[in-house]
């Protein structure tokens, strides 16, 4: 009796079996004043850093007529130089852990955040979506805020600071059209959800196949859908 045959064919290269293709997760958008905190994140820094200096007043006292002066023709200018003086002496390790300490003050105020907002990014995150915080607060603010929320390890675009010779200073404002450069640049080129809040938002809002506004009036709601020529969904969180 001969021995069963027991040799297995080679499959034709045609024949391999091919694995699943992957399916890409879906980008998701938040920005973060106004959708997931109430309020400026970084004004409120910058108050706090008036608040606790009495030469910083003092300076922005003698720079009031300036500031007056300019306040008509551009706002950019007199918040620039307000924003300069918070920060002046303050060299980049030194501006990390005052950030860091107020980051956690902040998250400890009750009524700061926007509870539905974080609830809706976690759920984002647990159905498996990539969720980006895409945002015109300071970088380490907002890393700083996030993380204790224990948010820490969420992708995040946002405004930067540069080293200066009086302290750290401006170096980008990732607002408006900023904010999908700045996702261009991290290689994010669509995505499918975004979430804002105001007209600063529109840019982000309009490449995404599903915008949201939150917490918008009716004008502003109107005003946005003019801006995009479509239709957008409404939400109110608390």
């Amino acid at each position: 009796m001969n021995p069963p045959n027991l040799s297995v064919r080679a499959a034709p290269e045609g024949d391999a079996a091919v694995p699943p293709c992957e399916i890409a997760p879906r980008v998701v958008l938040f920005d973060f004043d106004g959708v997931l905190i109430r309020g400026d994140s970084f004004a409120l820094f910058v108050r706090s850093r008036y608040a606790g200096s009495a030469w910083r007043k003092g300076v922005a006292l003698l720079a009031s007529p300036l500031l007056l002066l300019t306040w008509p023709l551009s706002r950019r200018l007199p918040l620039y130089l307000l924003v300069r003086i918070a920060l002046l002496g303050l060299r980049e390790p030194r501006y990390r852990a005052i950030a860091d300490s107020f980051a956690a003050t902040l998250a400890r105020r009750p009524k700061q955040f926007c509870r539905d907002g974080l609830s809706q990014l976690r759920r984002h995150q647990a159905q498996g979506d990539r969720v980006i915080v895409v945002t015109g607060c300071e970088e380490v603010l907002v890393n700083g805020i996030l993380r204790e929320l224990g948010l820490g390890g969420v992708e995040v675009l946002a405004s930067q600071l540069r080293p200066g010779w009086l302290g750290v200073r401006p170096r980008r404002h990732n607002v408006g059209q900023r904010k999908v450069q700045s996702l261009a640049e991290h290689g994010v080129e669509a995505w499918q959800v975004a979430y804002g809040d105001s007209m600063h938002d529109v840019a982000m809002l309009k490449q995404a196949t599903e915008a949201v506004l939150v917490n918008a009036t009716p004008k502003l709601c109107k005003r946005v859908e003019k801006a995009l020529g479509r239709t957008i969904r409404r939400v109110e969180w608390f």
